[in-house]
């Protein structure tokens, strides 16, 4: 039997028998990819950040690097991990021993920087990674992973595993052009229908807004997706200043422009709305990982 039959075999068997502890507590877990066309747009500390309000919610929060072959959730954090992905893929260490704490009481699943092998991975590995997630009981109210940029396979398999994918535009045409060929391709070979947008790095609301009528009139008429504005992140001349202190801008510079739009953005985030079926029980995000693998 080949490997994705095996899979299949697998995730019906899960469906019926082999529910995780968390479901089995009738815990909700909200599963959010942010992502991006292009790199440099910003996406990375956003997640940081948003990870970090969630948590002062009351909210249990895990960050999931999936920039396999070149993390930077780490980095942003001024954090060394003993041990990342690399060591769990290749069977060296557990899942309870690469997650770190992180500021805030939050949860942070640390990715590689510089293995070339992990820029793609095989279905043997994303079957491992799977069924270490499912093992880890971390009770967790959102799972937000930080995806690489561009149109990797890696890529495509973590959006398609989140409930809901973000998609994080700057006003730079090739970002613009980028985030159009992501949801194109997630659309269109991986059934994505339903988008969340992030313009970050803008001059004033108006000008987030406007990238967001901009790329949208462009989607509304060439492809058959929603996208939602989820909000703006202002220019602030403390973002590259906490990236070079490595302290999120939250910690660093609360009452910043840019802490002031995280704040609204993660308020936008705790008014998202699922289908039942969706949040049902934590294993709707590791079904999804199975069907897309």
């Amino acid at each position: 039997m080949d490997q994705a039959s095996t899979l299949r075999k697998l995730a019906s068997n899960r469906d019926s028998n082999d529910v995780p502890t968390s479901a089995k507590n009738n815990r909700q877990i909200h599963t959010l990819s942010v992502t991006s066309g292009k790199g440099g747009v910003g996406k990375t500390n956003i997640v940081v950040n948003l990870a970090i309000i969630l948590s002062r919610m009351n909210k249990k929060v895990l960050i999931i690097d999936a920039d396999l072959g070149l993390a930077n959730v780490d980095v942003i954090l001024g954090i060394t991990p003993k041990y990342n992905l690399y060591h769990l893929l290749e069977g060296q260490k557990k899942i309870e021993d690469i997650i770190v704490d992180g500021p805030e009481g939050i949860k942070i699943l640390p990715a590689s920087s510089g293995i070339q092998e992990l820029s793609e991975l095989k279905t043997d590995q994303k079957l491992l990674l799977l069924e270490a997630l499912d093992s880890y009981d971390g009770d967790f109210d959102y799972v937000l992973i930080d995806t690489g940029a561009g149109i990797s396979s890696n890529v495509m398999y973590f959006n398609s595993a989140a409930q809901d994918i973000i998609v994080v535009v700057s006003p730079e045409p090739t970002s613009i052009t980028d985030s159009y060929a992501l949801m194109k391709i997630l659309s269109q070979n991986y059934g994505q229908k339903k988008f969340k947008m992030i313009t970050n790095n803008v001059s004033s609301p108006q000008d987030g807004k406007r990238v967001y009528s901009h790329l949208t009139q462009v989607t509304d008429h060439y492809l058959d997706i929603s996208v939602d504005f989820l909000g703006y992140i202002l220019v602030d001349e403390n973002f590259p200043k906490s990236v070079k202190e490595q302290r999120p801008i939250l910690l660093s510079y609360p009452n910043s422009k840019a802490s002031r739009c995280l704040n609204l953005l993660a308020n936008e985030l705790l008014n998202i709305k699922y289908s039942p079926e969706d949040i049902s029980n934590i294993g709707f995000f590791w079904k999804k990982l199975f069907a897309n693998t």
